[in-house]
């Protein structure tokens, strides 16, 4: 295990965050506070609880996690896609380095930028309701398996992305309305049963349900359901990763 190319290529795609702080970490957090600040005051005011929980609590985790999926994809898409667009992914490739390490680095850099976003987050909500957390641990399980597989998923997609309009594709026609439809500001409980199972096929929702679980025991399916699909997507994206650098798809040409 070559740690030592792994530490470099982890600092560098740390050091570009302290490079453009604004955008990679002030930015977002003024994003999701102001969700919150609107969403809480102006649909606060009408709906005081679900489930047993203060709305403006209640959307929390649903607001940590939308952070977490866009950010998650978006750093891991950008970092592995400015080597290929300059070429010194080549260099990376024939240096003495394994997949696996450039993964690692890469994948590990991404996670840590979203799971400090996440906790920043967390902290300034506490500012304004009162948060309880009732699982710490699988609050920081859901927040570091959710951004790993999601950084794992930016980094199949910045690979396969042929250009910057690419990478914008998925975060914004497809991760953000997901994330939206899948209980981020509302339970799915409160929807009628023909939504409800509709929503069921929206894989956010079971990663936005068990975060949610592990802060007031409030979940719309089994957290073990929440968990194993969490788990799942995981597999399926190493699985994906694996297959790129096996084959070289977009990689060698």
């Amino acid at each position: 295990m070559n740690w030592r190319a792994v530490q470099a290529i982890y600092i560098f795609e740390m050091a570009r965050t302290g490079r453009t702080l604004m955008q990679s970490i002030l930015s977002p957090v003024l994003s999701t506070s102001l969700y919150f600040v609107v969403f809480g005051a102006a649909i606060g005011t009408r709906i005081t609880e679900i489930e047993g929980v203060q709305y403006g609590a209640f959307i929390v985790p649903g607001l940590i996690m939308l952070l977490l999926l866009t950010q998650s994809v978006m750093n891991a898409s950008f970092g592995i896609y400015f080597p290929k667009f300059i070429g010194t992914i080549y260099e990376l490739l024939s240096a003495p380095v394994s997949a696996f390490e450039i993964v690692l680095g890469y994948v590990g850099a991404a996670a840590t930028k979203s799971i400090v976003l996440g906790l920043i987050v967390l902290a300034t909500s506490a500012l304004f309701v009162p948060i309880k957390i009732a699982h710490p641990f699988w609050m920081l399980a859901f927040l570091v398996l959710t951004a790993l597989t999601f950084s794992l998923f930016g980094f199949i997609i910045g690979i396969w992305a042929e250009g910057f309009e690419k990478l914008q594709i998925v975060p914004l026609l497809f991760i953000t309305p997901l994330t939206f439809l899948g209980g981020t500001f509302y339970s799915v409980n409160v929807l009628p049963p023909f939504w409800q199972t509709v929503t069921l096929f929206n894989p956010v929702v079971y990663l936005v349900s068990g975060f949610r679980w592990s802060f007031y025991e409030v979940a719309d399916v089994h957290v073990e359901i929440s968990l194993a699909m969490t788990l799942l997507f995981l597999f399926a994206c190493l699985a994906t990763v694996w297959w790129i650098f096996r084959t070289g798809y977009r990689l060698k040409n």
